[in-house]
């Protein structure tokens, strides 16, 4: 088994960005993102996870972005006022779990199920799971248009398709009260215009993100079907 420990250098910086992200992870879950970095680095090795080689930069542009999206999401999700029951969450295009793992690390109660069409990806996937002891995280290999409708109340990407082709594939895992939820660097305009002309999904907002360290822009899109509050 490789190590699954990142750099300690790491471990003060991932503090800073989760306080400037408002959120509360305990030293197991910083652990634990800082242990997914080591691993990502490791099996990128053999595996080619990311194009990113550098483990400062899977911290910043991988981690660090997915945590950005916990707050946002925690909000919407557990305003529904049946947050005990938990919360299930389908991240499409996940690749070495992006930001699928991140989530499933933030928020236990959360029930993750990452999607990706390349086996050795959802390989990697399964292998955190139970190295991170993630019981509420699960992979499926497969083609998201493939798999059986799964009622999510939250459907996420990170990099997966245009906001067209998301809402095309992958809405029909989200159940009827549930959210899209793309998320992009720029304000995706022309992706908007497109999806608008022939969608059955409305953009209810774009949410702009900032991301620790990270010098660019991100937002999140938030999609419901059309006529949902």
């Amino acid at each position: 088994m490789p190590p699954v420990t990142a750099s300690t250098d790491h471990a003060p910086r991932l503090a800073r960005a989760v306080q400037v992200l408002g959120l509360t992870l305990d030293t197991v879950q910083q652990a634990a993102l800082l242990a997914y970095v080591g691993q990502m680095q490791h099996w990128n090795r053999t595996y080619n996870l990311t194009a990113l080689r550098d483990p400062e930069q899977m911290l910043i542009q991988h981690v660090f972005d997915s945590l950005s999206l916990v707050g946002p999401l925690a909000r919407v999700l557990d305003a529904r006022g049946d947050a005990q029951a938990g919360a299930r969450i389908m991240d499409v295009g996940s690749g070495g779990g992006l930001p699928g793992v991140v989530l499933a690390i933030a928020r236990p109660d959360w029930q993750v199920t990452c999607v990706d069409a390349v086996e050795k990806k959802t390989a990697f996937v399964r292998q955190m799971a139970g190295v991170l002891k993630l019981p509420n995280l699960k992979a499926t290999h497969s083609r998201v248009e493939q798999i059986e409708p799964a009622q999510c109340d939250a459907v996420v990407s990170r990099a997966f398709a245009s906001l067209a082709d998301f809402s095309r594939l992958a809405g029909r895992h989200v159940a009827e009260d549930g959210w899209l939820v793309g998320m992009k660097g720029r304000e995706p305009d022309d992706e908007a215009q497109a999806l608008q002309e022939d969608n059955a999904w409305d953009i209810t907002r774009v949410e702009p993100l900032t991301v620790p360290e990270l010098q660019a822009q991100r937002c999140i899109v938030w999609m419901r079907r059309k006529g949902n509050p």
